[in-house]
C-alpha cells in the first residue's frame, strides 16, 4: 500500500507542476484540479507528506525507463534511412495533417504529423507543423520540444525559431522568446509577424509592476489620475449611506457596526451597505463614462503575441 500511495504521490506531483507550469488552458487546468482532487481521495493521499515523495520526480522515472528504447530507435534510424515510399507516405500524411488544421481538427492534425515522423524522423517540417498543433490545443510544452527537434535537424529554419517564440511567450517566457525571435529574424528579415511579436516580447519583459498598481498589475496610479473616475469616486464619497457607514467606522472604536447603528438618525448598517453603495457606483461608471470603463478593462487584458502566417504550414 506504501508503494501505491507514493506512486500516487508522484503522479499528483506531476499533475500539480503541470497545472502551474505546463501553460494549458483554463478548461485544462480545471480538469487537472478535479483530477488531483480525486486522486488524493482515492489514495488517501496528502501533498504535504513528504515522506512520501521519491528522489526522482516522474517524468525522470519515465526518461530513466524510456531512454534505451529511444537509443535503440535512433540506432535503428540512423542504419536504415527511410525508403522511399516512407519518404511518399510520410509527405501524404503531412499533407492530410495541414489539411485538419485547416478546419481546427488539431487533435487528428498532430495524429498525422506523428505518424508522418515515425516514418520520416528527420523531417523538421513534421515537428514544426506538430508543434503548431501542440500550441492550438495548449500543449505549449510539447511546442516547445518539438522546436527544439525541428532546430537541431535544420538550424536555419526560420518557422522553427517563430513557433519556438510563440510557444515560450505562452508561458511567460519572454526573455527567451526575444533569442528566438532575433534568431527567427536573422532568417527572414522580412517577416512582419516576427518583427511585431519580437516587439510585444521585449515589452513583456520590460513591464514591471508600478508601486502605486494594484495586484494583476492594475494601474492604480494612473486611475487615481484619471478626472472621469475622480469625480465618479467624490459622488460616491458624497453618498449619505457611505458617510454614514465611515462615520460609524470612525466613532466606533473598533467597532464600525456598532458606531454605525449609534449614529443620530442613522439606521442600522452592515457590511451589505458598503457592497450596495459599491454596486451603485460601478453601475454609475458604466452609465456616465462607458469610454473610462473600457480603458479599465483594457488595463487588464494582455497583449498576446500572434500567430499570424504562422498558422501556414509547409
Amino acid at each position: 500500500m506504501a508503494d501505491k500511495k507514493r506512486l500516487a504521490f508522484s503522479i499528483i506531483q506531476y499533475l500539480q507542476d503541470q497545472l502551474h507550469n505546463g501553460g494549458l488552458s483554463s478548461d485544462a487546468q480545471e480538469s487537472l484540479e478535479v483530477a488531483i482532487q480525486c486522486l488524493e481521495t482515492a489514495f488517501d493521499v496528502s501533498m504535504e507528506d513528504q515522506s512520501l515523495a521519491v528522489s526522482q520526480t516522474l517524468p525522470e522515472l519515465f526518461a530513466a525507463a524510456t531512454v534505451q528504447v529511444k537509443e535503440s530507435s535512433q540506432t535503428t534510424s540512423d542504419c536504415a534511412p527511410p525508403t522511399d515510399d516512407d519518404v511518399a507516405e510520410a509527405e501524404q500524411l503531412k499533407t492530410e495533417g495541414n489539411e485538419q488544421m485547416k478546419v481546427e481538427n488539431f487533435e487528428c492534425a498532430i495524429a498525422f504529423y506523428s505518424k508522418a515522423i515515425d516514418l520520416n524522423p528527420k523531417n523538421a517540417v513534421y515537428f514544426c507543423n506538430r508543434a503548431a498543433a501542440y500550441s492550438k490545443i495548449g500543449n505549449y510544452a510539447g511546442a516547445v520540444r518539438d522546436c527544439e527537434e525541428a532546430i537541431t535537424i535544420d538550424p536555419s529554419y526560420s518557422k522553427a525559431y517563430g513557433r519556438m517564440g510563440l510557444a515560450l511567450s505562452s508561458l511567460n517566457k519572454h526573455s527567451e522568446a526575444v533569442g528566438f525571435y532575433k534568431r527567427a529574424l536573422e532568417l527572414d528579415p522580412d517577416n512582419d509577424t516576427y518583427k511585431s511579436n519580437l516587439k510585444i516580447a521585449e515589452q513583456k519583459m520590460k513591464e514591471i509592476p508600478s508601486p502605486m498598481g494594484a495586484p494583476g498589475g492594475f494601474d492604480l496610479a494612473g486611475l487615481l489620475n484619471n478626472p472621469g473616475f475622480m469625480s465618479m469616486a467624490s459622488n460616491l464619497m458624497n453618498n449619505p449611506q457611505v458617510q454614514q457607514l465611515m462615520s460609524g467606522m470612525i466613532s466606533g472604536s473598533g467597532n464600525p457596526i456598532a458606531g454605525a447603528a449609534a449614529a443620530e438618525n442613522t439606521p442600522p448598517t452592515d457590511l451589505a451597505s458598503l457592497i450596495q453603495a459599491g454596486q451603485q457606483f460601478a453601475q454609475q461608471m458604466q452609465q456616465q463614462n462607458p469610454e473610462l470603463i473600457e480603458q479599465l478593462r483594457s488595463q487588464i487584458r494582455s497583449r498576446t503575441p500572434s500567430a499570424s502566417n504562422e498558422d501556414q504550414h509547409q
